[in-house]
């Protein structure tokens, strides 16, 4: 009995370290940094008050960026140089929220039911509030590190025009170049109550959107032609949605695949095996039987849908100009003028004028280093027995693409677990689970440790 309390007890971190990371936690979701009304500067500065008052000198911290709203940190927990350092990187920025939308005040850290409540409280502020608390603890222990770490806290990771990892890329590379980088993306997952994975993000797609748009000559709406701007755009992005890409596997999806089957039952399992056979070309059967589940069918292939649509200028006229927009998260190596040129046979229609919106910025996927996955594994097996350690793709997208980008390899990981089916993020009355979050920072110091020593 008392050695089963013990290992509980050692699941989450003493109490004055819990009472460090919530405070912490609480006052980065109070300091509203969203593109629109907030500033990262604020939020950037109370981290460096609070890293100058645990002992770190002024030369070790820096916040700056592009603008006064954007500012980034950039603090060094100086090891013994034994090795290159890690990156723990975090954005500062979250989405929009307003409090009629939501049940309780979206700028206020809420704890209600086992849950903490607030804006960015899963993305990503909860990680944030970690990185720095164990580096705290970490000082006041006078715990020496064989390499340094690097805390790297950015702005305009929501789709904000000055994104803080791409202008320290190109502005302080110096600052941030590193063996690696540990980043959001990846995190535990519960299904029906049960701790079933800790996903190691690893790769992710690349995020490619391309507006269409025809133009016609337009007319009179009691006088209808054949040649309708609307209805020619309609019948491209028809073919755009039912469209279905190649199915290919890459050596993180492949291992997804692997281990996943394992954690599925039944045929779904037995897809799984046959997909992710080394010696084997993809079973056409068990991919299609696979691609009907959303969910798998974003880890197999690149995928394109429509997400904005506009068309026309006046109720009773012919439209002259039809636009929308085809948001497409592509394998990561896809490469982008082949995924146009694809689109352009796809919808085989010379009136169709396609052109990307920006530029790419994806990076290639990052190694299955040895010594993380041993370390992850090794943590998460003393803190959840039994949990499978999972390597993923993200078909979302994280600042770590600027970096794989940079040729800085980069990985999902928090042991932060919340149920697969309950994902908030973004959305209204987003929240984590209280005791998650203090299983985390346990799983953050042991992993840490364990990666610096």
């Amino acid at each position: 009995m008392w050695s089963l309390l013990l290992v509980l007890a050692a699941a989450v971190p003493p109490p004055a370290e819990q009472k460090l990371a919530r405070e912490i936690f609480q006052e980065l979701i109070q300091i509203d940094t969203t593109e629109a009304n907030g500033s990262t500067t604020r939020a950037a500065e109370a981290i460096a008050k609070r890293l100058r008052a645990a002992g770190w000198g002024k030369d070790e911290i820096q916040v700056f960026g592009p603008s006064p709203k954007k500012g980034n940190l950039v603090a060094r927990l100086r090891g013994t140089g034994k090795r290159k350092p890690i990156i723990l990187l975090g954005h500062l920025d979250v989405v929009a929220a307003r409090r009629d939308d939501w049940s309780m005040d979206p700028f206020k850290l809420t704890e209600k039911d086992g849950y903490y409540y607030g804006r960015g409280t899963e993305d990503m502020k909860s990680l944030v509030s970690l990185w720095v608390a164990t580096l705290i603890r970490f000082k006041k222990d006078g715990y020496k590190p064989d390499r340094d770490l690097i805390l790297a806290l950015t702005a305009d990771e929501e789709n904000g025009p000055e994104n803080g990892v791409v202008w320290l890329l190109k502005n302080h590379r110096p600052l941030i170049e590193a063996a690696y980088a540990l980043n959001e993306g990846g995190g535990g997952e519960i299904k029906d109550g049960r701790h079933r994975a800790n996903d190691v993000q690893a790769s992710e797609k690349q995020y490619l959107s391309y507006k269409l748009e025809v133009r016609n000559k337009g007319g009179h709406s009691s006088l209808p032609e054949r040649d309708n701007a609307i209805v020619r755009l309609a019948d491209a992005l028809g073919k755009v949605h039912r469209h279905e890409f190649p199915a290919r596997l890459n050596p993180v999806t492949r291992a997804y695949f692997q281990r996943m089957a394992a954690l599925e039952t039944g045929a779904v399992a037995a897809d799984m095996k046959a997909i992710a056979a080394e010696d084997k070309a993809l079973d056409p059967a068990a991919v299609a039987r696979l691609s009907a589940i959303t969910f798998y069918n974003s880890r197999l292939r690149t995928t394109c849908v429509p997400t904005l649509i506009e068309g026309g200028h006046a109720e009773n006229a012919l439209p002259q100009r039809a636009t929308a927009t085809v948001n497409c998260r592509a394998l990561p190596d896809e490469v982008p003028a082949e995924l146009q040129r694809a689109l352009v046979t796809v919808i085989n229609d010379p009136a169709v004028k396609i052109e990307p919106v920006k530029p790419p910025d994806g990076g290639p996927p990052s190694p299955l280093l040895p010594e993380l996955m041993t370390a992850i594994e090794r943590v998460t097996g003393e803190l959840w027995p039994g949990v499978v350690v999972l390597p993923v793709m993200q078909p979302g997208a994280t600042d770590g693409r600027f970096l794989r980008a940079a040729g800085i390899p980069c990985y999902g990981v928090s042991g932060l677990f919340r149920d697969v089916t309950d994902i908030r993020a973004h959305g209204k009355d987003e929240r984590i689970p209280v005791k998650s979050f203090q299983e985390s920072q346990e799983f953050v110091y042991r992993l840490l440790k364990l990666l610096t020593s």
